[in-house]
């Protein structure tokens, strides 16, 4: 069983996700991420599903997804050399009341400046800390921080695109 990125453009139309969701659903199939927006062309989106199987499942999933009326075309990632990145706000804990707690302030700032986070927003007790990268560097980040400081983890799933010349548009 491995992990899968499947990318797809699709008609820019109400339901085609609840399609391509009740694809999987209907067949037991687990998402583990999906991000769906427009592409350059506001008639087209471009959705990102993240899911594990082995090849034969995987190949199940390609051909079932081929035959939805909505998907124009779609690239398995995983095949080929690409870029994946994700997008994580981690609300944290950051209170400063006496020395003690301003020297964590200061280790805070300088493990979100290790993992090139950004803090995106202060306030006497929160920190909002921005960060960009694999969902590895993201766990990674997460599994660094004090857990009884973490707040709240909001993140947007995986998006990718393929390296070199190999892309995802419409047939010429």
């Amino acid at each position: 069983m491995h992990r899968h990125i499947i990318s797809i453009l699709m008609e820019n139309e109400a339901g085609a996700l609840s399609r391509v969701a009740g694809l999987f659903s209907a067949r037991a199939y687990n998402i583990e991420s999906l991000t769906v927006s427009p592409t350059e062309d506001p008639s087209m989106s471009r959705m990102t599903i993240v899911t594990v199987g082995s090849e034969e499942i995987i190949e199940q999933i390609t051909k079932q997804l081929n035959k939805l009326i909505d998907v124009v075309v779609l690239m398995e990632l995983t095949e080929g050399e690409h870029i994946e990145r994700e997008l994580a706000l981690v609300k944290i804990k950051a209170q400063a009341k006496d020395k003690a707690d301003s020297q964590d302030r200061e280790e805070l700032t300088r493990l979100v400046d290790i993992f090139r986070g950004h803090v995106v927003d202060v306030t006497s007790e929160i920190y909002v800390v921005e960060l960009t990268g694999t969902g590895d560097k993201i766990d990674a980040f997460i599994k660094a921080l004090d857990q009884q400081l973490i707040i709240e983890v909001v993140r947007t799933g995986v998006s990718g695109i393929a390296r070199g010349d190999r892309c995802l548009k419409l047939p010429s």
